[in-house]
C-alpha cells in the first residue's frame, strides 16, 4: 500500500506520514493471584493511579514472623546502663569509705591495714565494673548483628508488597489488556498497554533536498483526513530529525519519487481525540 495525500493531489503537501504515540506496556513486578484489576481498554487513566494488587498474604506473612524473631531478639538485648549502675553505685560508696578511712589513718584513728583493704576493694569493684560493661557489650553486639538482618529482610518484604500494587505510571488510555482478575502473574508478566494520546507524534519523511528547510522547533501544517476527500489543518512542531537516510519505507511514497533515500522526521501535533494510531497525516513546511 502507497500512502497519498487524501486529496488526491499529492504535490499540494511536503511529506506524507502516519501517526504514532509512545505506547508503554505495564508489566507485573510481583508473582502470584491478580486479586484486583480495574482496567478497560480504551478507559483514561492518571498518571500513579492504582489499578491492581497483587495477592501479599504469604509476604504479609513472612513480615510478621520476622517482626516476633526482632522482638524476642530485642528483649535479650542487655540494658548495659542499668546492669552498670548497681556496680557504679557500690564503687561510689567503697570511694567514700576510703576517704573516711584514710583521713582516719592520719588522725590514728585507723591502721593501714584497713586502708590497704578499701583500696583493694575499690581496685576490685573497678575491674568487675570494666569486665562487666566488656561482656554486656559482646553481649548485645552479637544479638545486634542478629537484628539488622531481620530489618533488612524486612524492608525488602515491604518493598516486594509495595510492588505488589499496580500503579498505572502515565496519564493516557487503555490500549490493549492482557490480563484479567483472579488470574495467576508473574514479575514481567504484561498486564496492559497504555499511551499518552493527548499529543500524537506525525513519523514523516522527507528527501534529503528537503533538509535544509526542516529545523527543529519548526512549526509546520500537518493536515488529517476528515473523510470524503476532505482534511482537517492542525499545527504540529518538528521535535526530532534522524541524523541518518533510510530506503524509503514500503508504505510511503515521498514527494519526490525519483529519490531512494529518505530522512525521518517527527512532529508533535495536539490530539482533541480524533487522531488515531496508524491514521495518515500530510505536512505542508
Amino acid at each position: 500500500m502507497i500512502l497519498t495525500s487524501c486529496s488526491g493531489n499529492n504535490n499540494k503537501y511536503d511529506a506524507p506520514g502516519t501517526f504514532e504515540s509512545e505506547e508503554i506496556i505495564v508489566s507485573s513486578e510481583a508473582n502470584g493471584k491478580l486479586l484486583q484489576l480495574d482496567i478497560e481498554e480504551g478507559a483514561y487513566l492518571k498518571s500513579n493511579q492504582v489499578v491492581g494488587l497483587v495477592d501479599t498474604i504469604q509476604l504479609y506473612l513472612k513480615k510478621k514472623q520476622l517482626e516476633a524473631s526482632i522482638n524476642a531478639l530485642t528483649n535479650k538485648v542487655p540494658d548495659i546502663k542499668t546492669q552498670l549502675a548497681t556496680i557504679q553505685e557500690q564503687i561510689q560508696t567503697a570511694e567514700r569509705e576510703k576517704k573516711r578511712i584514710e583521713a582516719l589513718v592520719k588522725e590514728g584513728a585507723a591502721t593501714t591495714k584497713q586502708f590497704d583493704d578499701i583500696n583493694s576493694q575499690v581496685d576490685l569493684l573497678k575491674k568487675q565494673y570494666l569486665a562487666t560493661e566488656s561482656s554486656l557489650t559482646i553481649t548485645k553486639q552479637g544479638l545486634l548483628s542478629e537484628i539488622n538482618p531481620l530489618k533488612i529482610q524486612i524492608q525488602q518484604i515491604k518493598d516486594q508488597i509495595n510492588k505488589s500494587i499496580i500503579r498505572n505510571p502515565v496519564d493516557g488510555v487503555v490500549l490493549t489488556r492482557y490480563s484479567k482478575q483472579n488470574e495467576i502473574t508473574a514479575s514481567g508478566k504484561a498486564i496492559y498497554k497504555i499511551a499518552d494520546l493527548s499529543v500524537m507524534t506525525l513519523r514523516a519523511y522527507v528527501s534529503g533536498d528537503q533538509l535544509p528547510q526542516i529545523k527543529l522547533g519548526q512549526t509546520v501544517k500537518v493536515f488529517v483526513d476528515k473523510g470524503e476527500g476532505e482534511q482537517k489543518e492542525r499545527s504540529g512542531e518538528i521535535y526530532w530529525v534522524s541524523s541518518k537516510a533510510e530506503f524509503t519505507p514500503k508504505t510511503i511514497q515521498t514527494k519526490d519519487e525519483r529519490s531512494n533515500l529518505v530522512y525521518a522526521i517527527k512532529i508533535k501535533v495536539k490530539n482533541d481525540g480524533y487522531i488515531k494510531i496508524g491514521m495518515y497525516g500530510d505536512v505542508k513546511f
